[in-house]
């Protein structure tokens, strides 16, 4: 799939990120909004974890094993992962703009991506809006508190295919490492990390995480 951040083949590349991406947006344009995540919803849905997300469920069968994410796929609790804070929030939950009461209705159908959909509405006359974090919301509180002390009780904290630029996201590395906790880093790209984490590994995740179990010994060394 296309990350946002790729210049040439980004899902932003053609669209104001912060026009689809903001509660501004949202007041402004909901129709344009609702059409953009609705498509994202789509579209990740029918995709499936990769390597990458498989080894880190299968982790758990010998560790405690916490995932913290800025991604908002569910593509970590599709291959098994138990224990999921989702940083950003899901493109598979829904809620009212209003209220804020969870929405389980039924979505339009959407073969391909248009411009424009008219969101379903709430009850009380409010929008209902993807559950996600815009530029400018807040953290979720829970998933956050959850996060921090999974990184303050860590053995080991991987930060995988993370940009490091995102704040506060982007802090929990730099607390476990405040901590002394060994951070290893898993980028096909150099990042603000990659001079201070105690690894920093030029591969992808699917490459790496399968063996990196078997290889810490070595790393570590």
């Amino acid at each position: 799939m296309p990350t946002f951040r790729d210049a040439e083949t980004g899902l932003w590349a053609k669209v104001d990120p912060y026009e689809i991406s903001s509660a501004d947006g949202w007041r402004a344009h909901p129709e344009r909004v609702w059409a953009w995540y609705l498509w994202r919803h789509y579209m990740m849905g029918s995709v499936q974890p990769n390597n990458g997300h498989r080894a880190v469920a299968a982790w758990q069968d010998y560790a405690d094993v916490h995932v913290v994410t800025q991604n908002v796929d569910n593509l970590h609790e599709r291959a098994g992962s138990k224990k999921v804070y989702h940083l950003h929030g899901s493109l598979f939950e829904f809620r009212c703009d209003r209220c804020h009461v969870e929405y389980a209705g039924e979505l339009p159908e959407m073969p391909e991506p248009v411009e424009t959909v008219d969101p379903p509405q709430c009850g009380c006359g409010g929008l209902i809006r993807p559950n996600v974090v815009w530029f400018g919301e807040s953290l979720p509180e829970d998933a956050w508190n959850k996060s921090v002390e999974a990184v303050k009780n860590a053995d080991v904290v991987v930060v995988v295919g993370t940009s490091s630029i995102v704040y506060p996201a982007a802090g929990l590395p730099e607390l476990a490492l405040a901590k002394g906790t060994v951070v290893i880093e898993v980028n096909p790209e150099r990042t603000p990390l990659s001079s201070s984490a105690t690894v920093s590994l030029r591969e992808t995740a699917a490459t790496a995480l399968p063996n990196l179990l078997q290889r810490l010994p070595t790393l570590l060394s």
